[in-house]
């Protein structure tokens, strides 16, 4: 039987060279996996948390995380939001693929992340054994991988370790660490498409290759060696990284295993 893939998209035009990605990219991916296709836009996904995910909680004092939680242990989830957890939790692949706007996704990934990985659903647990959360490689979703999928008007250097810009892997960090790996899900390295506006019919066909081919490698990747929370390279009370690994530095590389 094949696996299960969910892919994210999140682009508002029909004639992207996104939707090129994305229809290229999901028939190479179905060759492996029965995949699920959640286009944001065109669904009319409403990205913003509010009192709806709240339930019958939503008068209620305290988190807003835990009283999310509450309403998800009641079954007052919302039918889109129900979607998307259902398939992501179907799923031993995740595909997350968006523009990359103002350095960081779009509005509308980021609340899907804010609705769907919802507590109770994606996170919100405690180690007995430990005390500590689990989180960073501990949560509830652990086992799945994650393709990101992102393009970027900038050139590679732009987007390079000492680029004006920025340097994509930190841009996206938020999105690889704080909100996948926070709840378990191991991120592939990232498959970013440069100079995406100024890419001609030859170089679009030339990219939507390049997704093809590495969408039928993906099953023998490795996922990023984060750190993880419970392995003890954190203190308990700071949760910090020890002072002796790495020592002086404070580059987000140093919560990846060498």
């Amino acid at each position: 039987m094949p696996g299960r893939a969910h892919w994210v998209y999140t682009h508002p035009r029909s004639n992207s060279l996104n939707r090129r990605l994305l229809r290229a990219g999901s028939a190479a991916l179905s060759e492996r996996y029965d995949v699920a296709v959640s286009d944001l836009y065109a669904d009319g996904f409403q990205p913003a948390l509010g009192e709806r995910d709240l339930g019958s909680f939503a008068a209620d004092p305290g988190s807003t995380s835990e009283l999310t939680g509450k309403a998800y242990e009641l079954g007052e989830v919302a039918p889109e939001v129900r979607r998307e957890q259902e398939r992501l939790a179907a799923a031993e692949l995740l595909v997350l693929q968006f523009p990359l706007w103002w350095y960081g996704p779009p509005a509308m990934l980021k609340g899907w992340v804010d609705r769907v990985l919802q507590t109770g659903f994606a996170q919100g647990e405690f180690d007995e054994s430990t005390g500590l959360p689990r989180r960073y490689g501990d949560g509830r979703l652990m086992g799945r991988k994650a393709l990101i999928v992102v393009t970027a008007g900038d050139d590679q250097r732009t987007l390079g370790p000492r680029g004006i810009s920025g340097d994509i892997e930190t841009l996206l960090f938020p999105l690889t660490h704080g909100a996948l790996w926070y709840v378990g899900i191991e991120a592939l390295d990232l498959h970013v498409v440069y100079d995406a506006d100024s890419l001609d019919e030859a170089g679009q066909e030339r990219e939507a290759e390049r997704l093809t081919t590495r969408i039928s490698g993906l099953q023998d990747e490795p996922g990023r060696p984060y750190r993880r929370l419970l392995d003890g390279d954190y203190g308990r009370s700071s949760r910090a990284l020890r002072t002796d690994i790495h020592p002086g530095r404070t580059d987000l590389a140093i919560h990846r295993r060498e």
